[in-house]
């Protein structure tokens, strides 16, 4: 039995710093009918990235900012309920844009939506948001395009437990590094060096990440990729090497500043060494995802590699659990399940 009605999370005021609850509005509208070409896919699982934070915000970015009134954009995993498309039949798993919604319907080919399709027999579903989603392509190709890792080279992430960080450290052990990681608690450390086979991680909330770098990295930091800015950035600027490369991947310590974004007062390291310091944008790669996942799913299956989700249940639970990315409460990557698989 088809559904006939569509409960949806749209954005209803650009939030000033933390976003709060009257920054959203719940709605419901029916389902309509399929036009020829369409697919109506239901949404099980929606990844929630810091990412959002910024496409909340007015403004020129790589991305048009969500319209006040728009469905939330987030990308999601469903299944195909009903199709009117060669390109999908019913039953079928995909990936892409669903938007924060427990129904996504439209034009197959619609690019803003770019369905893919999703085998559960290479990986449980909640992989393709985390290691074979878009925070796994944006580590593997900051990594290895931006980064041009090289065996016995020394990579420090920061976020080092989050969606990117994890991804990050374990494709740089994979290339031969020396891999350490940044990040908040003795928990998260532990699993970092335990589960994902970090060389070593520095708990910034429990102790110094100068003296981490100095302990960890007794030989300099030849590649840092960066996901959260701010006073870590600067200080790994004063551990880095020759030719060292910088991965701006995000910055998440910023994303909910009233004041003005903190860049880093260290810069001149840069100089210094001869270093760069380069943005990734995932986007840019999308031609070449199915290279990623082919290499990262092949470790998977040979016990190599692994990825930890956090997920939440229930649509009705977004603002709160978008929250916990900025809280750094989430352990994981997070997802917000929305129906049953």
């Amino acid at each position: 039995m088809n559904p006939s009605i569509n409960h949806q999370i749209r954005l209803a005021a650009r939030p000033v710093g933390l976003p709060q609850a009257s920054d959203w509005q719940f709605t419901e509208e029916p389902l309509r009918d399929l036009q020829d070409g369409e697919i109506l896919v239901r949404t099980i699982y929606l990844s929630l990235d810091p990412a959002m934070r910024g496409w909340m915000n007015e403004g020129k970015s790589y991305i048009r900012p969500v319209a006040i009134g728009e469905v939330m954009r987030a990308g999601g995993i469903g299944q195909v309920v009903d199709s009117k498309s060669p390109r999908f039949k019913a039953g079928d798993y995909v990936s892409g844009g669903t938007g924060v919604q427990e129904y996504w319907i439209g034009d197959a080919s619609d690019k803003h939506a770019a369905f893919y399709p999703v085998s559960k027999k290479l990986a449980a579903l909640p992989k393709f948001l985390n290691a074979l989603g878009m925070p796994g392509m944006t580590a593997y190709f900051g990594l290895l395009d931006v980064g041009q890792p090289k065996a016995g080279e020394t990579v420090v992430v920061s976020g080092a437990a989050g969606a990117v960080g994890q991804t990050v450290g374990q494709v740089a052990k994979q290339k031969g590094c020396r891999v350490v990681g940044i990040a908040g608690g003795k928990e998260k450390c532990d699993f970092v060096v335990n589960e994902l086979g970090f060389d070593a991680c520095i708990d910034y909330k429990n102790s110094s990440v100068k003296e981490g770098l100095k302990t960890h990295c007794p030989n300099g930091v030849d590649i840092y990729f960066d996901n959260v800015g701010g006073d870590i950035l600067d200080t790994v600027l004063t551990r880095i090497n020759l030719k060292a490369r910088i991965i701006i991947c995000g910055a998440i310590s910023q994303y909910n500043n009233t004041t003005p974004v903190k860049g880093p007062a260290n810069y001149l390291s840069l100089l210094v060494n001869r270093a760069r310091m380069e943005g990734i944008v995932v986007f840019d790669y999308a031609s070449r995802y199915a290279e990623a996942v082919a290499e990262m799913g092949s470790w998977m299956q040979q016990g190599q590699f692994h990825t930890r989700e956090d997920i939440v249940q229930g649509l009705e639970q977004f603002p709160q659990a978008l929250l916990m990315l900025f809280e750094g409460k989430n352990f994981g990557k997070l997802i917000l399940q929305v129906s049953e698989e």
